[in-house]
């Protein structure tokens, strides 16, 4: 079903549909164009985050998974299926996969909403048409990469040609499952490489069904394989692997630094990692009227919304002294009920349940943590009541007078709870929003734009907005400073940094 269709559908039709989909959801691992199960049999649970609840078992790949999918691979890139294919036939085959993912559209958001929680809403008006859009752009951009032929003496024609990597293993976190899985392995294809994909453990479902589908739109089975498994086994595996190229991680900060670890460990291959962000939204003293309603209202989307669980969200408001009572009086009315705990299955709920009941208990112990440092609750901090306690649920939270080196203002909580931080001036905003290892994405709001353009200059991060948050486009490079990476995702850079560089020096005489 097609996403125009999905968008009807009712609360009652999606958990008939979910019921299902239990059962006939595909859980093996995808090697060669098949499903296959693990090597030695290995399965792990699959856990519903609505209840607690298992789903289905899926095949848990380990190394001796991973040697098999990247022999096979290697064989795929050498023979030059897909890697010589010529460019025009290779965009022909990934329009018509963006079409299936379009066509297939209701499946493929129904999966990563049992498998995570991410309400369906959010997946069948956010998250597939941007899966679509995704591998839509690699597609236009295969033929848009050139060379280039260079200057020098007469006799010499010297050009830098671009080619693909070979294999390259694409590690894609659960709290976007398809789409993170989509920004890797799309732009690794349209270069030309042979690609394994090593979704999150959490939510698998739809990594392979994209993968069967890519198949069905004519790509070589050998050109994109999917192994789930656990990171520390499979995970570690592809990214030890001496046949591997590049590495692209999704993920923690202390994982991803395991990635260069791994990659000196073995054959120094590419790696490049999106980790964690505890993102600066600065609130400038000049806000009023509408712009500070619009702020106050983007700021919670921009910490609410897929429950917090985003690398890039506002989780730091840096509030000016001047507007900080009317700032926080303005986000409490608007913000403490605007997301709704509930079924995700349900078109009206705007907020499901955190991935697991360890991330539900990790964050609910960041909350108190906070308040014992001093923070203020003025309204959450606690887990659902009532018909939905079996779930890994956290209502939307807010903590004012935080100080800029509490916890809450420094580590990641990865749930829907936001920090907010007073202060004086502009130095004083700049320097707190720097303070920390992070540095991914980060906003100002403000109407002077003089002071605009020095938050620009001053920020360290890797995308700035001004007064706006979370927007962009596929042209948009998404990446980080510090230790919130090294990669850019989305972008045509993004598709430049899955192929070498090479130089040839043509003597004419």
């Amino acid at each position: 079903m097609n996403l125009t269709d999905a968008a009807n559908l009712s609360h009652s039709d999606w958990k008939q549909r979910a019921a299902a989909l239990k059962t006939s959801a595909q859980t093996r691992l995808f090697i060669g164009g098949e499903f296959v199960d693990a090597a030695d049999g290995g399965t792990f649970e699959n856990i519903c985050p609505v209840d607690g609840s298992v789903m289905n078992t899926c095949a848990a790949g380990k190394k001796a998974d991973i040697d098999k999918a990247v022999a096979i691979a290697k064989a795929s890139f050498k023979s030059g299926e897909w890697s010589r294919m010529a460019p025009r036939e290779r965009m022909a085959i990934m329009y018509r996969w963006a079409d299936l993912i379009s066509e297939n559209g209701a499946e493929l958001a129904l999966m990563d909403t049992v498998d995570m929680g991410k309400p369906i809403s959010d997946m069948v008006g956010v998250d597939i048409p941007m899966c679509i859009e995704t591998v839509q752009y690699f597609a236009e951009c295969i033929d848009k990469m050139t060379g280039s032929i260079t200057t020098t003496e007469y006799d010499v024609m010297s050009t830098v040609l671009r080619e693909p990597i070979g294999v390259v293993g694409c590690i894609a976190p659960w709290n976007y499952p398809l789409l993170m899985a989509l920004w890797k392995i799309s732009p690794s294809l349209a270069a030309g490489n042979s690609t394994i994909l090593k979704p999150a453990e959490q939510s698998p479902l739809s990594c392979y069904r994209v993968a069967e589908l890519f198949v069905e739109a004519g790509g070589p089975p050998g050109a994109l394989q999917v192994v789930n498994g656990m990171g520390e086994e499979a995970g570690q595996a592809l990214a030890r692997h001496m046949d591997v190229s590049k590495i692209s991680f999704t993920g923690s900060t202390e994982v991803g630094k395991l990635m260069h670890v791994y990659s000196g460990e073995s054959n120094m291959k590419k790696v490049s990692l999106e980790c964690g962000g505890k993102g600066p939204q600065i609130f400038c003293e000049d806000l009023e009227g509408e712009l500070l309603d619009r702020a106050v209202e983007t700021a919670i989307n921009g910490i609410f919304f897929n429950m917090g669980q985003v690398c890039s969200a506002g989780s730091r408001l840096i509030v000016h002294s001047k507007i900080h009572d009317v700032f926080v009086e303005k986000f409490i009315a608007m913000g403490k009920d605007a997301y709704t705990c509930g079924d995700p299955l349900d078109p009206a709920v705007n907020l499901g349940p955190l991935v697991d009941h360890e991330s539900q208990a990790r964050v609910l112990r960041m909350v108190e943590t906070a308040v014992s440092e001093g923070g203020q609750l003025e309204f959450g901090g606690t887990a659902a009541a009532g018909d939905l306690q079996e779930g890994a649920y956290v209502v939307p939270t807010m903590i004012t007078g935080v100080n800029d080196n509490d916890t809450i203002a420094q580590l990641e909580a990865f749930g829907p709870v936001v920090a907010v931080i007073k202060v004086d001036s502009d130095d004083e905003a700049i320097e707190i929003a720097n303070n920390s290892i992070y540095g991914l994405q980060g906003s100002v709001w403000t109407d002077n734009y003089r002071k605009a353009m020095r938050y620009v200059r001053e920020i360290e991060c890797g995308t700035f907005l001004v007064n706006s948050f979370e927007e962009g486009d596929m042209t948009q490079p998404f990446g980080g400073y510090k230790q919130s990476g090294n990669a850019k995702d989305k972008c045509f850079d993004s598709l430049l940094s899955y192929t070498n560089t090479k130089a040839v020096w043509f003597r004419l005489n």
